[in-house]
């Protein structure tokens, strides 16, 4: 992997690296952009194949944090950190106060956030070492983010029903969730109140198990599929890149419309892959956006109401990309422009300004890699 051309080709600002001989913390640490503000981003712990597998990885999700702070009219930059784990490897204390301190040396540059294999206890043991980071047990940290990502993600479920011409009445409808974690536990506990038939998977039996005792929806039969179940919208909520050539073609549902980030494996030919079979994505940068407006908003010091408001705004920001989606090859695509030309008139406003650069905080050094050692 050629890294400074990679940097180059996706507009990354900084690729730093981390090694705690002590805990033995593996960890990276991405800023794609600070144009519009100090990048937030969540920390995910994963047992990667390889370096460059974690690498690929850090440096989507943070590309992907930057349009969906832009498209969420945030004054935020997009970034992620990764955690190199071995499978099964517990988190402890001394790895999350570990990783609070590579944040640290971001300066506020970067700010931590809960995502795949972090809770909010370990988010709380990194604010041990560091002020740069939401999403913890305490209100000062924000809590739990989840909630906040299922409403928004049940806005936009909205927005596409009437992007088809469809009722905004989910009785009688089939919604298919994939993963039913924090978030997506979530948006099957509000399409099951709104009177919708809710069919679930998961690769966890345990918490598939809890969400159709708790909730009161199906699991899909041993031998089946939730990618070839038959619903009117699909909500994948776990891992990123299950839409694929191989999954786009047997899908049997109208609307993609889920919180797990990074839906699509190819974004640019999957993204007009659905749009040839006519089924319609709502944008997952764009509808699983509200638990990044939840810590961003309290990061920025936005009231309650304004945070809600936000989050409601995501219905009408889905409707704008889905339309300026008919004209465009995919509303991946109509997503993604929405979010650059945001960016940009950031950047338009700070040259007015004075500013050389997009960096809002001192310590964000575009265009670099480094490697620390502590």
């Amino acid at each position: 992997m050629k890294l400074f051309e990679t940097l180059a080709d996706h507009g990354h600002e900084r690729l730093c690296f981390h090694h705690d001989p002590i805990t033995g913390l593996r960890s990276i640490i991405a800023i794609h952009s600070t144009v519009l503000g100090n990048a937030l981003g969540g920390t995910r712990r994963w047992a990667y194949t390889d370096e460059a597998e974690a690498i690929r990885d850090v440096l989507r999700l943070s590309e992907g944090m930057t349009y969906k702070s832009a498209a969420a009219d945030l004054a935020m930059g997009g970034a992620k950190s990764v955690i190199l784990i071995k499978p099964g490897q517990a988190a402890t204390e001394a790895e999350g106060r570990a990783m609070g301190r590579f944040v640290d040396t971001m300066n506020g540059a970067y700010i931590a956030a809960e995502d795949v294999g972090v809770t909010p206890q370990f988010c709380d043991w990194m604010a041990e070492e560091t002020q740069h980071v939401m999403g913890g047990e305490t209100v000062s940290h924000g809590g739990d983010p989840s909630p906040f990502t299922a409403t928004g993600c049940f806005n936009a479920m909205k927005a596409c029903l009437k992007h088809l011409g469809r009722k905004v009445d989910f009785s009688g409808m089939t919604v298919g969730v994939q993963g039913v974690g924090a978030t997506g536990y979530r948006v099957a506990k509000l399409c099951k109140e709104a009177g919708a038939k809710v069919i679930a998977s998961d690769v966890n039996r345990v918490a598939l198990e809890k969400a159709v005792k708790e909730l009161g929806i199906s699991a899909v039969g041993d031998n089946e599929n939730i990618f070839t179940t038959k619903v009117d919208i699909l909500a994948p909520c776990a891992l990123g890149g299950v839409l694929d050539d191989r999954t786009i073609t047997n899908l049997k549902c109208e609307i993609v419309c889920g919180t797990a980030n990074n839906q699509l494996l190819h974004a640019i030919d999957d993204g007009a892959r659905l749009k040839k079979c006519g089924i319609l994505y709502g944008p997952d940068f764009v509808v699983n956006a509200g638990g990044l407006i939840r810590l961003a908003g309290l990061y920025l010091g936005m009231t309650e109401t304004q945070i809600n408001q936000k989050i409601e705004q995501i219905e009408h920001t889905t409707t704008s990309v889905l339309k300026e989606g008919n004209g465009a090859h995919s509303t991946h695509e109509a997503a993604v422009a929405y979010a650059k030309r945001r960016i940009e008139h950031g950047r338009a406003q700070r040259v007015e300004q004075g500013h050389e650069s997009g960096n809002t905080h001192k310590g964000a050094n575009p265009n670099q890699i480094t490697s620390t050692a502590s």
